[in-house]
């Protein structure tokens, strides 16, 4: 019997669904305050339950359980962080022009889409789930070519928030008609249009890895893809596309804006004197900080995918027949390329002191909506 105790004391019999409820239980009954204690010792109580709530969340639920039943999932808070971004950021709370947030929540909303397609439907779909109708021939075409889409939707938004806030900094005369909510939101749909016309292609340079009860089932590329001139042809010119020109065009457009930038401060000291009010340089300084920060990630996440590319086009080596050393290579490179949709949300926390504050809010919501329950309660 005793030994029964002290597993009990120590959580070893109790299940955890138990210990969850029993928490939710204490909150509930000492929230009432009809157990004949103090205030103080209620908000004690209640703070205690609370905390012992979260770890059997955060350590049960969410490590232990995770753990034993998706043991080798990356970027699995991904999706959660970008989903935070977003409705943060669609608030427009956060001391943002509205079309740098329009910006900022396409940027999001692609790089949730990449995670979605890429690492749930094609990574953890190929560990945990070998057989399903995602392998049938036509259903894998299809998310490969939204793959393709939702990856380069993330690139030339990066691209069209460059550009846009190069026209902010360096072109007084058209910012009042470019960096607009409405310009923005023509140019994101009309970059995503394009690319979903220029992707349809990929949809046929798959075929069924086998077939079975006339059923086409995996899709493997044809062989043509690496020998047909016009396949050859669209692959380089999809790699122009992205990430070749993008590469040029963000890294020209920041050296301009850098210029720009050293130009005006050398003109302001010349005449001793501040034009601007400082508020406006403030906005205009961490607009900078963040182009600059998510454009370099960008850049060096991107940048071993492009050696692969070039080492693959110029060698002439089929991926299929790498070694080892050549396997990982293009492994990494993947992983970097996926990376770089997963950035954008701790940059903003980074580089954004408004954006934090919005998380803390976020974060700290069902804890005081609670707080202000109980306090009507007492009343």
């Amino acid at each position: 019997m005793l030994s029964v105790d002290i597993d009990l004391l120590n959580g070893a019999i109790i299940p955890e669904s138990m210990e969850r409820s029993f928490n939710l239980l204490g909150i509930v009954i000492l929230s009432r305050g009809y157990c004949g204690l103090s205030a103080c010792t209620t908000r004690y109580l209640l703070a205690m339950a609370l905390a012992d709530l979260l770890v059997v969340i955060t350590d049960v639920i969410l490590a232990k359980i995770y753990y034993y039943y998706f043991p080798t999932t990356s970027l699995d808070i991904t999706p959660a962080f970008n989903l935070v971004a977003i409705v943060i950021l669609s608030r427009k709370k956060c001391g943002l022009s509205p079309c740098t947030t329009r910006y900022l929540v396409a940027m999001a909303t692609a790089d949730l889409l990449v995670i979605i397609f890429e690492v749930i439907l094609r990574q953890i779909n190929y560990f945990y789930f070998p057989v399903t109708f995602l392998y049938l021939t036509p259903v894998c075409s299809i998310y490969n070519v939204l793959i393709c889409t939702s990856t380069q939707c993330s690139v030339w938004f990066t691209v069209t928030f460059s550009f846009d806030r190069f026209v902010a900094i360096c072109c007084q005369k058209l910012k009042a008609n470019y960096c607009t909510e409405k310009t923005s939101l023509i140019v994101l749909a009309t970059a995503s249009i394009l690319l979903c016309m220029k992707n349809i292609p990929f949809y046929f340079i798959y075929e069924p890895g086998q077939i079975i009860d006339n059923v086409p089932w995996l899709c493997n590329m044809k062989l043509s893809y690496f020998t047909e001139t016009g396949w050859i042809v669209f692959n380089w010119f999809d790699t122009v596309l992205t990430p070749l020109f993008p590469f040029t065009f963000i890294l020209l457009l920041n050296a301009l804006t850098v210029r720009h930038i050293l130009m005006a401060n050398r003109v302001r000291k010349g005449l001793k004197c501040q034009n601007r009010s400082d508020s406006e340089i403030e906005s205009r300084k961490k607009s900078v900080i963040l182009l600059f920060t998510i454009s370099c990630s960008f850049i060096l996440l991107w940048l071993m995918y492009l050696v692969h590319f070039l080492y693959y086009s110029i060698s002439g080596r089929n991926p299929d027949d790498y070694n080892l050393s050549e396997y990982i290579f293009q492994q990494v490179a993947n992983m970097l390329l996926n990376l770089s949709c997963c950035t954008n949300t701790s940059i903003y926390g980074v580089t954004q002191s408004k954006f934090r504050e919005q998380v803390k809010c976020t974060v700290m919501y069902p804890v005081t909506s609670l707080i202000q329950l109980i306090n009507k309660q007492n009343k």
